[in-house]
């Protein structure tokens, strides 16, 4: 059987088991699959977290250095998210300069983080308009079995909130590391993202390899609530993928959809590491 005539079978087998409200996992097309969180494994970041998804691992650290301000923001930090595929984790993955697929991870990932604000970037700055702390996110993929996006977003978020800063004065023109760990200027909005695939006439939650392959779309919504206020939930992000539609209806469904799983997700970050800032 030719790689061309795989995916198609796959395609009707997923397609035709759904209709029944199944995958071939066992979930149902609204289920997350197993979903783990460990916190703290590097102890060189300041910050660290591994989520597996499933099969899918990904483990991310935050680190801080000091660097110059952005011109138009002379009085705020800068927080920049990047995204590493480690060749092991997929035969498709290969060493050297990041992909498009790469840097699109670290886009939605980095988006949803800003967009809600959950860093105060103003609270990173040491000296105005000459010295401010520059924070890392660094996503690492060591596995990947499927929904890359969400389970980077959950170890992005959840090495930020368990994340301590460093603590530096200032003497003249010189900026001195005092060896100790500051709280992190949090603002207690705390992003959750949710990715959709669409394939044929149905949604799925949390789309596995063989259905990544296979699907017409996909859609991922961040939703942002400040700490437990279930009335301050509101999308931060948004973003679609792959060249298939969602009609209107679809969309609207994809989206209320993603509300209710980002509060199971929610509770689940909230049982690991202080989401109140």
């Amino acid at each position: 059987m030719s790689n061309r005539i795989i995916p198609v079978v796959k395609r009707k087998q997923i397609i035709e088991l759904s209709d029944s409200g199944k995958r071939a996992d066992g979930r149902s097309l609204t289920d997350y699959r197993n979903i783990e969180i460990i916190i703290g494994q590097i102890n060189k970041a300041e910050g660290s977290a591994t989520v597996i998804i499933g099969g899918t691992r990904v483990t991310a650290g935050v680190k801080f250095e000091i660097g110059d301000p952005f011109s138009d923001t002379p009085d705020e930090g800068v927080m920049q998210v990047s995204a590493e595929f480690v060749p092991f984790a997929s035969p498709e993955f290969e060493p050297g300069k990041p992909d498009e697929t790469a840097v699109e991870l670290a886009r939605v990932v980095d988006r949803g983080l800003r967009e809600s604000k959950i860093l105060d970037t103003s609270k990173l700055c040491i000296v105005p308009g000459k010295k401010v702390w520059i924070c890392h996110v660094d996503l690492y993929i060591l596995d990947h079995c499927g929904n890359l996006i969400d389970t980077a977003a959950l170890a992005g978020l959840c090495a930020l909130l368990s994340a301590k800063m460093p603590e530096v004065k200032v003497k003249g023109e010189a900026v001195e590391m005092t060896g100790k760990k500051l709280p992190m200027p949090l603002s207690g909005n705390v992003p959750i993202n949710v990715t959709l695939a669409k394939i044929g006439d149905k949604l799925f939650i949390d789309p596995s390899f063989e259905e990544e392959e296979v699907l017409d779309c996909r859609l991922s919504v961040a939703f942002m609530q400040k700490g437990d206020d279930e009335k301050s939930l509101m999308i931060c992000a948004m973003q679609k993928g792959e060249a298939g539609y969602l009609t209107a209806d679809e969309a609207v469904r994809a989206v209320e959809l993603a509300k209710l799983k980002s509060q199971e997700l929610r509770s689940l970050v909230s049982s690991k590491v202080n989401v109140n800032g």
